[in-house]
């Protein structure tokens, strides 16, 4: 393979962030330490985005929107780097969000842009992704933009921390066994628990604090 296609095939795993979840391998006796930025949505990030999670008609513009790469720890005891896409109001505060989590090495399974999965938000979840900006409706409600689709929301390991119904609907399917929330495994999230009070000093609500339905995964800075 020639330069020149080595260098362009290093540029496109770059921008497509194929080697985000890739986990970092620190010299023996390093502590790792949290490293965090945020940045306008690069040109090839912006392309990938138009017309998956983004479009003409969303609430906001690609311009509003900032990319966060952060450090974050593993379910498998490693730090790895992940991305999120927030508005730009919302970078600083969720910066400081996702240090408090590093300081507090709460595992997050993987934390990919939502265009990796087509901007479909099961799929995203099925696989356990950690992810913020996605242009889209409240499920069930055609034309209600969810709060995801202005960039100030985040669901954070879907599988750990279902989406419960009264009625006993779980979604992810795969978070069946974590609705019951006496249960106490890595990766959850509970009332009055580290995380919850992490999103709260950013002025983040929980979505396990609804009545009903029940959105353990979600925060967002509206509460809704």
């Amino acid at each position: 393979m020639t330069g020149t296609r080595l260098l362009a095939l290093g540029a496109a795993v770059l921008a497509f962030g194929w080697t985000a979840q890739q986990p970092e391998a620190p010299a023996a006796g390093h502590v790792p330490r949290f490293q965090g930025d945020v940045a306008p949505v690069d040109p090839a990030t912006r392309e990938r985005m138009t017309g998956v999670s983004w479009h003409r008609g969303c609430p906001v513009g690609l311009a509003d929107l900032r990319l966060l790469t952060v450090r974050h720890w593993g379910f498998d005891g490693r730090p790895h780097r992940g991305r999120l896409v927030v508005h730009r109001d919302a970078a600083g505060p969720m910066l400081r969000t996702m240090r408090s989590l590093f300081r507090l090495r709460f595992p997050i399974r993987q934390m990919r842009l939502v265009d990796a999965y087509g901007a479909d938000d099961h799929r995203s979840m099925a696989a356990d992704n950690t992810s913020a900006f996605n242009c889209r409706f409240v499920a069930g409600s055609p034309g209600v933009w969810s709060e995801h689709a202005y960039g100030r929301a985040i669901d954070v390991n879907p599988i750990e921390n279902p989406y419960v119904t009264g009625s006993g609907y779980v979604s992810p399917p795969a978070g069946a066994p974590y609705a019951h929330r006496s249960r106490h495994a890595r990766g959850m999230i509970h009332r009055h628990g580290p995380v919850v009070r992490a999103f709260a000093a950013a002025g983040w609500e929980w979505g396990g604090s609804w009545a009903w339905p029940k959105d353990y995964q979600h925060f967002s800075a509206s509460g809704h």
